[in-house]
């Protein structure tokens, strides 16, 4: 897995390639815990190159979501390959967490 960071407007986009799984969760964890120790409020997952999640990635979607809220910020998941946002519709992850089709479309809400 890799994880990239950039800033636009006042959001940290965060994007992940690969897979986020029960072996590269906890970096993802490590990482997004780093980012809520800075101040990072607005967050957007950017998820265009991400090939597959298991549930861990979802644990770790859940907890970094349950963070931002109580830290007053939001977090939000853009440009979702078919299978994660598969697993994402099964969990019933799309209403809990704001998805967008695209990354523009997640910065410009």
């Amino acid at each position: 897995m890799e994880i990239s960071f950039s800033k636009r407007h006042d959001a940290l986009i965060v994007s992940v390639a690969g897979r986020m799984d029960g072996v590269s969760a906890p970096e993802f964890d490590s990482k997004m815990e780093e980012l809520f120790n800075q101040g990072e409020k607005g967050i957007v997952l950017n998820f265009e190159r991400l090939e597959y999640m298991s549930s861990a990635g979802l644990r770790s979607i859940l907890l970094i979501a349950k963070k931002a809220k109580a830290a007053g910020g939001k977090v939000s998941c853009c440009a979702l390959q078919h299978m994660v946002k598969k697993v994402f519709d099964l969990a019933g992850f799309a209403g809990m967490i704001p998805v967008f089709d695209s990354l523009e479309d997640a910065l410009n809400r």
